[in-house]
């Protein structure tokens, strides 16, 4: 997917700024500049607003956070980039795009967008590099699926269609 949604970024920009291009249920940054900007200036550029973030708590009063904590989002596990050149700009000619699935930054847990603690304690069996590897391909529609399991189990009908990662994934990160 990272290759198809990288030229679908790469078209898309070519054409006009979008964001969210492609109506998915896939996070994004955005980056633009007058000049070429290597990509590890861009993911770094996003990573800096975590000056402005405290784990547990959220952003500082009336700073942004997003591009922060959608890079570091624990569940986004497919990454797509793509860069285009856009001569007839005035100013900003380069743009630069990063599309991550599943989306991260939910508002409910925005404060916590990755387990603390040692590298792959979650995943022991299931790790590349001080990343899990075992993630899901499935998504819960519903913030409480956890205790809807619990007590209803995934049997139910609200469970099978709305609750899929809880009920479809155990043991992997969603």
């Amino acid at each position: 997917m990272s290759t198809v949604l990288t030229v679908q970024i790469e078209k898309a920009l070519k054409e006009r700024i979008i964001h969210n291009l492609l109506n998915t249920k896939c996070g994004e940054n955005l980056y633009m500049s007058s000049d070429p900007t290597s990509w590890s200036a861009v993911i770094q550029n996003w990573y800096d607003e975590s000056e402005f973030f405290t784990y547990g708590v959220g952003a500082k009063p009336n700073a942004a956070v997003g591009h922060y904590t959608q890079v570091v989002w624990y569940s986004s596990y497919k990454v797509g980039c793509g860069i285009a050149y856009c001569p007839n700009q005035d100013i900003l000619k380069y743009f630069y795009v990063c599309q991550y699935c599943p989306a991260g930054n939910n508002a409910l847990t925005k404060s916590t967008p990755y387990q603390q603690g040692e590298a792959c304690a979650s995943c022991p069996n299931n790790c590349d590099n001080g990343l899990c590897t075992n993630s899901c391909e499935y998504e819960d529609l519903l913030s409480n699926c956890e205790s809807l399991k619990n007590s209803a189990g995934c049997a139910h009908e609200l469970l099978k269609e709305k609750c899929q990662a809880t009920c479809l994934c155990e043991g992997k990160i969603h």
